[in-house]
């Protein structure tokens, strides 16, 4: 990993952030593009940028993304759990404009630099709840299948440029998103089973 350059979005916590400090103890430059900046990873050395993936204004990624890129990790995240009758489509659009159109987004900017590399990664996150069909996730899977459905068929289309894409679908991850679901014992043993 030494001098090789990734991209880690969602970089500011959670699993992003573990990435990108792991990435960085390998010797990799990382640059790091989330909401806030994280005390962590600026003592490490990261480069960090201030992003919000569902804003309109990219030009902060355009600007600083390098002319090479060895990997891209898109890690933003939502927990929407609602039953379907109190989920709106306003609550729809967010999911799917920070978990798939923010992803779009970064793959078109990053294309290029991609490329230029001849053996490019590109992770893209997802969740259990796409595949398993769990109670009051509609929202969440229904934008993390997306996630799904583009990074295979991005598998596929980008493999003659030696770009290898794939998606992870971890369960419920001790992070602070996920805070809330997982802030006693009870609830730790819950989603255990």
């Amino acid at each position: 990993m030494e001098g090789k350059n990734f991209i880690i979005f969602g970089s500011s916590s959670g699993i992003g952030e573990a990435t990108a400090l792991a990435l960085k103890a390998k010797g990799a430059n990382v640059f790091g593009f989330a909401r806030k900046e994280n005390e962590q990873l600026k003592a490490a050395g990261i480069n960090q940028f201030s992003l919000d993936v569902t804003s309109e204004d990219w030009s902060i990624v355009e600007q600083n993304i390098p002319a090479q890129l060895d990997g891209l990790v898109y890690a933003p995240g939502t927990i929407n759990l609602k039953p379907f009758q109190r989920l709106t489509p306003a609550d729809f659009k967010n999911d799917f404009e920070v978990n798939v159109l923010g992803a779009v987004k970064v793959l078109n900017i990053a294309l290029k630099s991609l490329k230029t590399n001849g053996s490019a990664s590109v992770v893209l996150y997802s969740t259990v709840a796409a595949k398993l069909g769990m109670g009051f996730h509609a929202s969440i899977a229904a934008s993390k299948g997306a996630i799904e459905g583009l990074g295979k068929s991005l598998a596929s289309e980008w493999a003659p440029a030696k770009i290898r894409v794939n998606v992870i679908a971890p369960s419920l991850t001790d992070t602070p998103l996920a805070g809330n679901l997982l802030s006693s014992s009870e609830k730790r043993e819950a989603s255990d089973k």
